[in-house]
């Protein structure tokens, strides 16, 4: 599974990150997350990861909503989407689905690297009456035991890490 998402989205060149960071690769989720069969294996891999507590997936818009959806449906388990911000029309909502108000939500993200749409999402969803004690990621490029959400006091899981991805391809990457 490294070696096939590896050559399916690793980019190189010069990519400024959501954080603000530059780096010189860069991991194009949209590249495997089209492709419906590399969307579900990766979605597979995300099952054995959720918490028996979660009552709700959480996907983060954009990235994170295919996958949400794809665990949805392996699961059983109903999803909500999170906006990054909320809507200033129709419903302004934050979390479109159903109500999150006193559930245990899991979120699905797909690369994760400071954590800080993980950050602004939790803090959202706590305001809104969910409990967030869970992300689960395809890709975790932070490099940081655990993640990089214990300030927040959300454990990470991932599919594969960025040095999984470099050992798949043979070495270190960028």
């Amino acid at each position: 599974m490294a070696l096939l998402i590896d050559r399916t989205c690793r980019l190189t060149g010069a990519f400024t990150l959501r954080s603000g960071q530059i780096a010189g690769e860069y991991f194009d989720k949209y590249l495997f997350e089209s492709q419906p069969q590399i969307l579900r294996a990766v979605a597979q891999e995300m099952v054995p990861l959720v918490p028996p507590s979660t009552q709700v997936l959480g996907g983060l818009e954009l990235g994170g909503i295919p996958l949400a959806t794809m665990v949805s449906s392996i699961t059983g388990l109903p999803v909500v989407f999170v906006r990054k911000k909320a809507k200033e029309y129709g419903t302004r909502r934050l979390a479109e689905g159903l109500d999150v108000v006193g559930t245990s939500v899991t979120l699905i993200e797909d690369v994760l690297t400071t954590g800080g749409a993980v950050r602004e999402a939790t803090g959202a969803l706590r305001a809104l009456g969910a409990t967030v004690a869970m992300a689960i990621c395809a890709i975790d490029r932070s490099g940081l035991p655990g993640g990089p959400l214990k300030d927040v006091e959300v454990e990470t899981r991932s599919v594969l890490a960025k040095a999984d991805l470099d050992h798949a391809r043979g070495g270190a990457g960028g």
